[in-house]
């Protein structure tokens, strides 16, 4: 009786894994790019003809339907052109495809001009710029910056990003918040970046996932430059970017060092590791500033978030240096955190 009910037993699980198995297939199909992608390259033929060629495609799957479809431009080889096209419900972008396909083209031309001047300008300052974030706009430049060379490097690349918002090529999200940010690479991880195919248009190539990944497999520099009225303070503050392995072994280092000093004061204390920017102190590579909060007790089974906090200089280990100095009272009345700056 016993065999039999684990033969029915695994007979049920073969066959629901075969009907799953067979649902995955067939929603494998259904999700497939091909028909977006014929319904992209008929309305290119259609709206701009001899302008556009599909060069990638991928699903938009589970986020929305459709896919959304990469298209070089003929007449420049700088410009991507993204276009979202469902063939299901014939839109594009949730629009109709004619007016979205021309709003994209005029996107994908701005992008490729200000990627232009972005790049020359700091070319001709003596820097070549060989990755932008897509999401930030903060180009890669190349640099190793020491503690005697560090004022140096930070204030030459503030130049260049003076030169490029005279230009008028930045537009980043940080343009609204009167800042900027450059990120500098060191030359031997910049040598091997996953640098893309040549076919690919300039700022496709200058932005892809996997250009990203390589640079950041190692710490990098991340310099951070305030702009005020047109103009930018070159001096910059500058932090580490780590990978986040390294990241968190900071974070542990850190973490137990200010425990420990802050033990003997407070026997029962709970530390954690603010996760905001740890500032490199001026003219150092070796030395970074931050927070760690703590409670000086457990609260039951409640998760100390920090009612104070010790401003903290590390080594690039996460070892303290110096002085640990208190902040107090760091929370307002409904609990948000109220850290004054660096």
């Amino acid at each position: 009786m016993a065999g039999s009910r684990r033969r029915r037993l695994r007979a049920g699980i073969i066959g629901a894994l075969a009907v799953s198995l067979s649902l995955l297939l067939g929603a494998c199909g259904a999700l497939g790019t091909e028909d977006d992608r014929r319904l992209a390259e008929d309305l290119a033929e259609k709206h701009v003809p001899g302008q556009l060629e599909v060069i990638g495609a991928r699903t938009l799957f589970p986020g929305t339907g459709g896919s959304e479809i990469t298209f070089s431009v003929t007449d420049d080889r700088d410009a991507v052109v993204r276009l979202g096209v469902d063939s299901e419900t014939g839109r594009c972008n949730f629009e109709a495809c004619a007016q979205a396909m021309a709003d994209a083209i005029t996107r994908g031309r701005a992008d490729a001009g200000d990627s232009r001047v972005l790049r020359s300008t700091f070319k001709d300052c003596g820097y070549e710029v060989i990755a932008v974030d897509p999401a930030g706009g903060a180009p890669y430049v190349v640099a190793r910056p020491t503690n005697s060379t560090v004022t140096q490097v930070i204030t030459e690349v503030g130049a260049c990003v003076q030169r490029w918002v005279a230009a008028g090529g930045y537009r980043g999200p940080l343009a609204g918040k009167g800042g900027a940010a450059v990120n500098l690479v060191s030359p031997g991880v910049a040598e091997h970046r996953a640098v893309g195919r040549r076919s690919w248009p300039t700022t496709m190539r200058l932005s892809h996932s996997g250009l990203l990944a390589s640079l950041g497999e190692r710490p990098y520099y991340s310099v951070g430059y305030a702009i005020a009225g047109g103009r930018v303070d070159t001096r910059g503050r500058a932090r580490i970017v780590r990978p986040f392995e390294l990241k968190e072994e900071f974070a542990r280092t850190v973490e137990e060092a200010v425990r420990r000093r802050l033990s003997s004061t407070y026997p029962q204390v709970r530390t954690t590791v603010y996760p905001g920017v740890w500032q490199l102190e001026p003219g150092t590579v070796d030395r970074q500033t931050g927070y760690v909060l703590f409670c000086e007790r457990p609260a039951g089974k409640k998760l100390c978030l920090g009612d104070h906090a010790v401003v903290v200089t590390t080594d690039v280990r996460g070892e303290p240096s110096g002085e640990l100095r208190m902040v107090s009272d760091i929370r307002e009345d409904g609990g948000a955190l109220r850290l004054p700056p660096l």
